[in-house]
């Protein structure tokens, strides 16, 4: 256990010296603030930029937009600015050589791939929340949000999906020596959800339902239950992919 918080602390020291928290930070606090101005100041945009004679009848913004907004800017951009960020999580040290000295000094792999991981999580449940906590007030700010239905079921549905692609981006490293074969490993998986999705059958199993469906929640449009089993299989396979990374790793030659 020893090492283990020894080796976090090392992975959360390397995180601030090489910028990879501060990038996921201020990326994430740059939507926090977005997202509602954007939702606020949509409208007006459109009417300035609106050729002249044309009219259009507009809604109103309100609560619901906003947060259409931060799903819509996390769950794509943000999410893919994570994957691209821990991508090369296990391939880096094996490049560099420092993995070899630590681990012939008696460290455990399983040791490496639970702190790198916990790290991973970790800086990435920090930025959201940041991310989260921004939107929020200023929506309540602008708006009442009464409105806004299943909010905490959905922000916890990027979260996790989230949480899946750092388990499949330390799988992907661990199977490879290279950060870019990693990430093609991520964007291969989420790519073959997309296209799993077309089945109607199997959309309440896909995990991409946590991140391209959040707005029907929040709206109402969509019912909770009808996500329980996205959540399920999607923690299973956070649990599949993490069981993988260390059955492998521990065959893997350095």
């Amino acid at each position: 256990m020893r090492a283990y918080w020894a080796f976090t602390k090392k992975e959360l020291m390397e995180s601030a010296a090489t910028y990879r928290l501060l990038i996921l930070v201020c990326i994430f606090l740059l939507f926090g603030v977005m997202n509602p101005l954007i939702a606020k100041m949509t409208p007006q945009l459109v009417k300035e930029f609106m050729p002249a004679g044309m009219q259009m009848v507009l809604p109103e913004p309100s609560a619901v937009d906003s947060w259409m907004q931060f799903f819509k800017n996390v769950g794509q951009i943000g999410l893919a600015v994570l994957a691209i960020l821990f991508s090369g999580m296990i391939a880096g040290e094996i490049q560099k050589g420092t993995l070899v000295l630590m681990v012939t000094k008696g460290l455990s792999r399983t040791t490496v791939l639970c702190s790198k991981f916990t790290v991973s999580v970790l800086l990435w449940t920090v930025s959201y929340v940041f991310c989260v906590g921004i939107t929020y007030g200023y929506t309540v700010y602008f708006w009442n949000a009464d409105e806004i239905k299943n909010l905490m079921p959905a922000l916890l549905g990027v979260w996790l999906f989230g949480v899946l692609l750092l388990a499949s981006d330390l799988l992907g490293s661990v199977l490879s020596k290279s950060s870019y074969t990693s990430l093609l490993f991520t964007g291969g998986l989420v790519a073959v959800m997309f296209l799993v999705n077309i089945v109607p059958k199997v959309q309440k199993y896909n995990p991409i339902r946590l991140v391209s469906e959040p707005s029907g929640l929040i709206s109402g449009s969509l019912k909770l239950s009808g996500f329980y089993t996205a959540f399920a299989v999607t923690g299973g396979m956070i649990l599949m992919f993490l069981l993988l990374s260390v059955l492998v790793f521990r065959k893997k030659q350095l």
